[in-house]
């Protein structure tokens, strides 16, 4: 077998060196020199003997379509940001902070399809006994779940190789190395080379395969950022550790929408989902306070209600304090100078909280008016009506502005007995599509949404 050759490669311009040196001497940067492999072996190139690929120029009418056969998880939150089930063949990534319940969720997830076909769960950072402990913990018993502990990704594909499973989970990809580099594992060459031989094995097996990811401090998934872009699904655990409800939430997806989230309940025999989310994420005051609203917000293909509160108080600073926690904090300032030059309600010597229940991250601006009123309701100690919803996006110019899928929005909050409803003009829906049951206010500017609101 050939040796592979290893390169140094710069990581901010590209250039290569065959010896590593502590700057770059193309570019003058300083520890930017990542190991790699310049030549494959042969068999590294190639897992599956006998598998040829169709290099044949073709238009895109003569390439012939074969049905995308899914395979469901068992577990419905988790089929759905996955798209309807998993693809043969596809790859996962899945990141979160650690004891987030990643490997609750794919112990679990494994054990259900290993009643029906081959699984492997391969584990680099934890014992077979661990692992067997976790599932007996969780009530899964003995399902014929296939067990491997090993970190040499080259050892790891020759036995599953042997083993032909259908679904493969390697915990973590951080963990892996491989024999042809020389750095530590968890190294951003180790992690990219790993990453690149199980996706290749994945592809020509028809594996459908799950890659545990860890994550940096600042939330984003360790190793290089080129993993993301080798694999098909990237799916993030949101929520503290320490809370009951997780989420996770789907940023790419080749087989399937993005921004679909799917929402679990950490219990003491591991991960439920949630077939209703929206329930648990409005607090049902008995009665009405001051700086809280109920918006439609859409996650996916799903509506979701929540509750945005807002405390306002006075400032005793020279720099009053915006702080945003499941929202964009610079809207958040946005909305606010919005107010005072449309709405004329100044509020720069106040510090303006601004929290969405639950720990929800909201990425889509059909929440600005919830977080406009919310504020205001606050300021002057308002409370607002208890089956009010509002949803709207509001432009610097004033203007409140319509979000997609608004008929839905209002079908979803009359389903949870809301009877008023504050939307923009451009999202009020005929009369023969008029929801029963409650009543619809249409505004066009900032104006008019406080005046309404509060006149």
């Amino acid at each position: 077998m050939a040796k592979a050759k290893i390169l140094y490669v710069c990581s901010t311009c590209g250039a290569s060196q065959t010896k590593w040196a502590g700057q770059c001497a193309d570019c003058g940067e300083w520890n930017t020199l990542i190991e790699g492999i310049a030549q494959s072996t042969p068999d590294q190139r190639s897992f599956t003997p006998g598998i040829k690929t169709d290099t044949r120029i073709q238009t895109i009418g003569d390439v012939e379509l074969e049905a995308e056969e899914r395979t469901t998880t068992g577990i419905g939150e988790l089929d759905r940001v996955l798209g309807g089930g998993l693809v043969h063949g596809s790859v996962t990534l899945i990141g979160g902070d650690p004891g987030i319940g990643k490997s609750t969720l794919l112990t679990q997830t494994m054990a259900a399809l290993s009643k029906d076909m081959p699984c492997l769960y391969v584990t680099g950072e934890e014992s077979l006994q661990q692992v067997s402990l976790r599932a007996k913990r969780l009530g899964l018993g003995d399902n014929g779940l296939n067990l491997l502990s090993a970190t040499c990704v080259e050892n790891i594909i020759t036995l599953a190789a042997k083993q032909q499973p259908r679904v493969m989970v390697i915990d973590s990809i951080q963990t892996i190395y491989t024999e042809a580099l020389s750095s530590a594992p968890g190294a951003v060459g180790q992690v990219r080379e790993s990453a690149a031989q199980l996706v290749r094995f994945a592809k020509q097996t028809g594996t459908a395969l799950f890659l545990v990811g860890h994550v940096t401090k600042e939330g984003t998934l360790a190793g290089p950022r080129v993993l993301e872009h080798m694999v098909d699904t990237v799916l993030y655990f949101e929520g503290d550790s320490g809370e009951r409800y997780r989420m996770i939430r789907a940023v790419k997806n080749r087989f399937g929408a993005v921004n679909e989230l799917g929402v679990f309940a950490m219990t003491d025999a591991g991960l439920k989902p949630v077939s209703n989310p929206s329930a648990i994420f409005l607090s049902r005051h008995d009665q009405p306070v001051p700086g809280s609203i109920i918006t439609v917000t859409r996650e996916g293909s799903r509506p979701l209600l929540i509750e945005v509160q807002a405390l306002v108080d006075e400032s005793h600073s020279s720099n009053p304090r915006r702080i945003c926690l499941g929202l964009d904090a610079n809207r958040l300032t946005m909305l606010l100078a919005v107010m005072h030059r449309h709405g004329g309600i100044a509020l720069y010597d106040q510090d303006v909280f601004v929290n969405v229940v639950g720990g929800v991250r909201v990425t889509e601006t059909g929440a600005d008016t919830a977080l406009l009123l919310s504020a205001l309701s606050s300021f002057r100690n308002r409370p607002l009506p208890n089956d009010l919803i509002t949803f709207g996006e509001i432009g610097l110019a004033g203007e409140v502005r319509p979000v997609p899928n608004g008929q839905e929005r209002l079908r979803e909050a009359a389903k949870h007995g809301f009877k008023q409803a504050i939307i923009p003009k451009a999202n009020m829906p005929k009369k023969n599509e008029m929801v029963e049951g409650l009543q619809v206010t249409p505004v066009q500017r900032v104006s008019e949404l406080v005046d309404h609101t509060f006149g």
